[in-house]
């Protein structure tokens, strides 16, 4: 069974909206604001924490349907992803 979408989000590095990946998002006690450029454009999406409750995971897809007032969108949630550009697998040279 999957956990609910409020959950997922917590432990989230990454997510996905319709398509755009972006690390730029904030859940907080109020709502859900994601942000994503596509191309020069930037794109702002911003539920309320019903419509997050309210999300529905399909199996088949392994991504959420989330219903704002803009309409459905499309959200895969990501974790152990990182936006930095550290090499971790370069060792120290420390002698």
């Amino acid at each position: 069974m999957t956990d609910n979408l409020l959950t997922v989000l917590e432990a989230s590095d990454m997510l996905e909206i319709n398509g755009l990946h972006t690390f730029d998002f904030v859940l907080n006690e109020e709502k859900l604001l994601i942000i994503a450029l596509d191309g020069r454009a930037e794109k702002r999406w911003t539920f309320t924490l019903e419509q997050v409750g309210a999300a529905a995971f399909d199996e088949t897809l392994q991504s959420w349907t989330l219903t704002g007032d803009s309409g459905e969108h499309r959200l895969v949630c990501m974790s152990g992803v990182t936006g930095n550009n550290n090499d971790e697998d370069e060792a120290d040279d420390d002698a």
